[in-house]
């Protein structure tokens, strides 16, 4: 385990032979951003974010224009102690990048953001560095994360390749007319057995058991899970999120383009925002075309990447839907 609070240069300890490449690398990229923070009289480290950072984490994202919320970055915190970061520089918080680990299997990296005013100096990249370099002490075998197009290139050459596209839509509604739908039923919440069933399922479609993250969702918005069966069996599922200014729909999963348009208007009529956001895969065609039939309009593209041994792909085929680009 590592220290809380740290200086910025590599960190101590033993290395696996999938590190030693990594630590060489972290070493260059430390030399030069020192020489670039002297140069702006900066002082500057890294260090574990802590639930205290979270108001520091949610300037960030305002400033990014992000959509999550405070219970997004608890999370993170939650389920990785040790494995969330903030770049500081004079005690004030100006990066962040967090880490999730999903059964060992894999592990998502996300919410790497930097102020605007302190970009330039290489803190995502050694944020960047922190977070794969902890994972990889941790042996996990595959990090995965959805890259923009700007940060495809950083991606790629820290050695992540990529998965497939996604993209994100948006759908705006009058505030009129959403505001006179009426507030979903308790019949309309499904009950605690089947949402177990449906988080079992999505075992298979993600590729590793998240199942307290959907749990936690699920309990924060329990009116936007949903799911469908046939003969006993999951054939379509959706949650959730409340955003700070959107809802967001995801993850979307069905069997076929038939049980994927009743998930998408199960949620419309459940969800109580004027704005609703899709990351949705580009495996699926039919996808895109059931967005622009209600109204989505696209937003922008996403790549979804991996570095390592991508052994637990999941199932993308039956994946309309991602539960976003921070989680995966």
């Amino acid at each position: 385990m590592y220290p809380k609070q740290r200086g910025g240069g590599p960190r101590c300890g033993p290395y696996s032979r999938g590190c030693l490449h990594n630590f060489s690398l972290r070493i260059g990229l430390t030399a030069l951003t020192i020489l670039r923070d002297s140069l702006a009289g900066c002082a500057m480290r890294i260090r574990v974010m802590t639930s205290a950072d979270i108001p520091a984490g949610m300037r960030l994202k305002e400033l990014a224009g992000w959509n999550q919320t405070e219970a997004d970055w608890q999370r993170f915190l939650d389920a990785s102690k040790e494995g969330c970061f903030v770049a500081e520089i004079d005690g004030t918080v100006c990066g962040t990048a967090a880490t999730i680990s999903f059964e060992g299997r894999f592990a998502w990296v996300g919410m790497v953001l930097v102020d605007p005013a302190h970009r330039g100096h290489g803190i995502g990249t050694r944020l960047l560095h922190e977070a794969i370099a902890y994972l990889d002490a941790a042996r996990i075998t595959a990090i995965k994360l959805d890259a923009t197009p700007a940060g495809k290139p950083i991606y790629e050459r820290l050695g992540f390749q990529t998965e497939y596209e996604i993209e994100r839509w948006v759908l705006r509604r009058p505030a009129a007319v959403h505001a006179a739908k009426p507030a979903p039923s308790a019949e309309q919440v499904i009950p605690p057995p089947l949402v177990e069933r449906v988080i079992k399922s999505d075992r298979e479609v993600f590729g590793a058991n998240r199942s307290a993250l959907l749990r936690s969702i699920h309990n924060d918005n329990p009116q936007l899970t949903d799911g469908l069966w046939n003969a006993g069996a999951v054939e379509a599922y959706s949650f959730g999120r409340r955003g700070s200014f959107a809802d967001h729909l995801g993850p979307w999963v069905a069997v076929n383009e038939e049980s994927a348009r009743r998930m998408l208007e199960q949620f419309l009529s459940r969800s109580s925002r004027e704005a609703v956001v899709v990351d949705c895969s580009m495996i699926r065609p039919f996808t895109k075309r059931l967005l622009q039939e209600f109204g989505f309009t696209h937003s922008r593209p996403l790549t979804r990447m991996y570095r390592g041994m991508n052994r637990f792909p999941g199932r993308p085929d039956l994946l309309c839907a991602i539960l976003g680009p921070e989680f995966g």
